[in-house]
């Protein structure tokens, strides 16, 4: 028995009012009359509009108020002047919910605006409200369609749900792909009463759900969407994103076009990667992740094998995908002389293959190696990479190929087309509604099968705790971190304390007591400024490296005390050894989010970091080690000895305990850099800004 959700008088309603019901063609009032009134309906469907008395035969009522029932679900098909005054009438009826089509914008309007006085009116009665600025929705497992502008008759139900803030995107997806099928499709527009967290929540409880595909301009219900991902990963349901306001300029457009505050895009990277989501970068991605995970397949341990009736397209695939960073299956001796007893003279029994030779006994050959490739035991997934074309017997026998191997194995199998444009045909429709997944492009498919490995690798990692906090420690740092930024010094005990090496250092405020720090140091030493308020030392020239000896000291420390001031830190030289950064940003949505990549003066040019939600364990801490460019740095490099790439793991996982510990009490950190060689790691310069402060 299905349990009752509080968006079902939206998403499913026993009863439907369109106000604005139009006869005109062309209109939105006809599109919704269309939407509502495909087969398969399961609910009344009510005409309102004062202008007319019946439309296609079925009476039309001057008003909400004027219907025999109190409807669950209110569409507003009508101009923006005209929005306010119907949803006071929704409020008078006692109806539930309500769908707005339109932007909600209007000339000189007051404050508050428009949309914030609907939301508001729409909260405090406790209305759902899909838009404004919207498309409508399509809950297909349910039967209802409600668009002004309506689907085509051959839209199907399926099992990819599909929650998105552009109405364009809805329609690229709902109107135009033949191959998909949905359970749920919301097009949420500016999310007045209703945001993408409770749509997902709703989708979840679909039975028939098996992928979620999300276009995302913001979040505006961090926590709820949180909670819906966990969800979503504990019932297994992957989760596919395309987070668009990832840059300055387009974030800015986000604002202008619905309201939405894009958030900081290395919060959302590390928020996904966290609950498993796959984000892709394009809408093309978009698609063909959501066709990959709708074969509710998972992949197996290993590379991807793919299968080519073109020598050149191979070679193309093989290109990009070592371009891309896909791993190929490595196939056994076995698979190679499988595929040897079976191809043509001349052709190389490799992945990926390039298997068509004299056209003699062809789909036979090409279903036995598919077949092998696919039962090599280091082959995740496969694809066949080939064109597609309707009414042609090549491509209705790639097809059956395809189907038949499908079948014999629980790997993902899945077509590929060679170009992007070429997907939306009659066969591979036909396919794609046979479960053998239909996806376009193969650098589009490369992408989205590289974090498709990345997700099952992460997932592999299984339980990581993270290391517990020291007691005591937030409280004694939490009255120092309460008054402002803390000094250099401070910095580094603070990590000390945490478990993440530092290098030695002491403090001086005098010639004298440099020379005797020094000393105690051992040569050769840094020399810093110590001032207060000084928080980028190398900007001011407050940094002095190398000093070999006694003379060296005094000159710096006579310079840094003449143009900085007297106070001093001094400190070993920290050996050489590769330059890791570690850092910390508090997301106004998401919370602290911690940062590893290049350090030194690489930070900014090399841009090569990675961004996780903390606490975590050593072992993700070392699988994003893993995942940096200058990872091969740490092998050892020119005959450098190997870097202590665990003790890296260890101190980036203390490093996120300690950020998590400190929550609510620091704004931003950065520690950079950390010497990173055989030995071990040891942090050389930090800045901690206490949040109060800032």
């Amino acid at each position: 028995m299905r349990s009752p959700h509080k968006l079902d008088r939206l998403l499913r309603p026993k009863s439907v009012a369109l106000v604005g019901a139009s006869p005109k063609d062309g209109s939105v009032g006809r599109g919704m009359i269309t939407s509502t009134g495909m087969p398969g309906t399961p609910c009344k469907i009510y005409f309102v509009n004062p202008g007319y008395d019946e439309i296609d035969g079925q009476k039309c009522y001057k008003s909400l108020k004027d219907l025999p029932e109190v409807v669950d679900l209110a569409v507003l098909g009508i101009a923006n002047a005209r929005l306010e005054a119907a949803l006071d009438e929704v409020i008078a009826c006692g109806i539930g919910a309500v769908t707005v089509f339109a932007s909600g914008y209007v000339e000189n309007d007051t404050e508050p605006k428009l949309t914030e006085r609907i939301a508001a009116k729409a909260r405090a009665n406790g209305i759902a409200i899909c838009g404004g600025n919207c498309m409508g929705f399509y809950h297909l497992d349910y039967g209802l369609r409600v668009c002004g502008f309506p689907p085509p008759a051959w839209i199907r139900k399926g099992n990819v749900a599909f929650i998105t803030h552009s109405g364009s995107a809805f329609s690229a997806l709902c109107h135009t792909d033949r191959r998909f099928g949905f359970s749920l499709a919301v097009s949420a527009g500016q999310e007045l009463a209703t945001d993408v967290a409770q749509y997902m929540d709703f989708a979840l409880e679909i039975p028939a759900t098996k992928v979620i595909g999300l276009f995302l301009e913001t979040v505006r219900d961090p926590a709820g969407f949180k909670e819906s991902l966990a969800t979503a990963q504990a019932k297994g349901v992957p989760v596919v994103a395309l987070k668009v306001g990832r840059t300055a300029e387009s974030a800015a457009l986000a604002v202008s076009h619905s309201g939405a505050v894009a958030g900081n895009h290395a919060a959302y990277q590390a928020l996904f990667e966290h609950y498993g989501v796959i984000e892709v970068a394009n809408m093309d991605e978009l698609v063909n992740a959501l066709h990959l995970f709708s074969s509710e397949r998972k992949l197996a341990a290993g590379g991807l094998a793919t299968m080519h009736d073109s020598g050149g397209f191979r070679e193309l695939v093989m290109d990009l995908g070592i371009e891309i960073g896909v791993p190929f299956a490595q196939i056994s001796e076995a698979t190679r002389d499988k595929l040897a007893a079976r191809l043509d003279y001349g052709l190389e029994p490799i992945n990926p293959l390039d298997a068509w030779g004299t056209g003699n006994d062809w789909e036979a050959i090409f279903e036995d190696c598919l077949q092998a490739l696919v039962d090599d035991p280091d082959t995740a997934l496969a694809s066949f990479c080939v064109e597609a074309r309707d009414g042609y017997y090549l491509s209705a026998g790639y097809a059956d190929v395809l189907r038949r191997v499908a079948q014999r194995t629980r790997k993902p199998v899945f077509y590929t087309t060679n170009l992007g444009s070429n997907a939306n045909l009659d066969l591979t429709t036909k396919l794609a509604h046979d479960g053998v997944p239909v996806l376009s492009g193969v650098a589009s498919m490369l992408s989205v099968v590289k974090k498709a490995m990345a997700e099952r690798d992460r997932a592999a990692l299984g339980v990581d705790p993270a290391m517990q906090a020291p007691q005591g420690l937030r409280a004694k740092w939490q009255l120092r971190l309460a008054t402002g930024d803390l000094s250099e010094a401070e910095a580094l005990d603070l990590l000390a304390d945490y478990g993440v090496s530092v290098v030695p250092h002491l403090f001086a405020e005098s010639e004298a007591e440099a020379l005797k720090a020094a000393e105690q140091v051992g040569y050769p030493i840094v020399l810093k400024t110590a001032m207060s308020g000084i928080l980028h030392k190398s900007d001011v020239g407050g940094v002095k490296l190398n000093l070999v000896d006694a003379e060296a000291v005094k000159a710096a420390y006579a310079d840094l005390a003449a143009r900085l001031g007297p106070r001093a830190l001094v400190m070993p030289m920290a050996g050489k050894g590769t330059e890791i950064s570690f850092g910390m940003t508090h997301d106004a949505q998401f919370g602290p989010v911690v940062m590893i990549g290049a350090g030194g003066v690489l930070i900014e040019m090399m841009k090569d970091r990675r961004f996780v939600l903390p606490p975590f364990g050593a072992k993700m801490a070392r699988w994003q080690i893993d995942k940096l460019s200058l990872r091969p740095l740490l092998d050892g490099k020119r005959g450098a000895k190997p870097a202590d790439v665990a003790a890296l793991a260890r101190a980036f996982a203390a490093f996120s305990t300690m950020v998590a510990d400190l929550e609510g009490l620091v704004s931003e950190i950065d520690v950079n850099p950390l010497i990173v060689n055989e030995r071990g790691l040891v942090a050389v310069d930090a800045l901690i800004v206490g949040r109060t402060g800032h």
